[in-house]
């Protein structure tokens, strides 16, 4: 799932080229994501209400069919722009649970790091070729958007495996467990000290 912010953003951006209801906000959602990032028709219809309650989007009547209709406010397409504008920082993306995992594994006793770090090779290695053949897919349809959304999704998992590699044999090169350091801050310094 994409993060809150991708997913508000992600959104907002789907009214710029007009007024939308919230289930073809949702299909648009997932077309120009290639489908790899699902949102449910509850997320979709909160964030609306967000976007409107924050001025971003506005109610604008109903469809032949009744469904209500929303609309990019100027206040939307001026935070769009400066959405678009700013690069993601490290502190707009989510915690990396696969890195906590290792982590974790690396400093507790009992567990075996090599393993952890074999399945979720195994798991990466699974959905690059998953990805990759989507990307085939998109490609034979000419879907660009699609094709540079998989790119990014199979280069990142290429960077994963290479970490995973690296952690392995950082780990296994100091006998299978690393000694976690524990930061004590000070107000104005911090110390440092190893853990036993």
């Amino acid at each position: 799932m994409a993060g809150d912010l991708s997913v508000k953003f992600g959104l907002l951006a789907l009214f710029a080229d007009g007024p939308k209801y919230g289930y073809q906000v949702r299909t648009e959602f997932e077309a120009r994501t290639g489908g790899t990032w699902p949102v449910n028709v509850g997320q979709v219809y909160t964030t609306l209400e967000r976007l409107d309650r924050d001025g971003m989007v506005a109610a604008e009547g109903t469809n032949a069919e009744g469904r209500a209709l929303y609309a990019i406010t100027e206040a939307g397409r001026a935070a769009l722009d400066t959405w678009f504008s700013t690069p993601v920082a490290d502190a707009d993306r989510p915690r990396n649970e696969l890195a906590i995992k290792l982590l974790m594994a690396a400093t507790t006793p009992g567990v075996d790091v090599g393993m952890v770090v074999q399945r979720q090779r195994t798991e990466s290695l699974r959905l690059m070729r998953d990805y990759n053949t989507l990307r085939r897919t998109a490609d034979e349809a000419d879907d660009v958007a699609g094709v540079l959304l998989l790119d990014s999704l199979v280069f990142a998992l290429e960077g994963e495996v290479r970490w995973l590699d690296h952690v392995e044999s950082t780990v296994l090169r100091r006998g299978g467990r690393l000694t976690p350091v524990i930061r004590v801050r000070k107000p104005g310094r911090a110390s440092t000290r190893s853990g036993r």
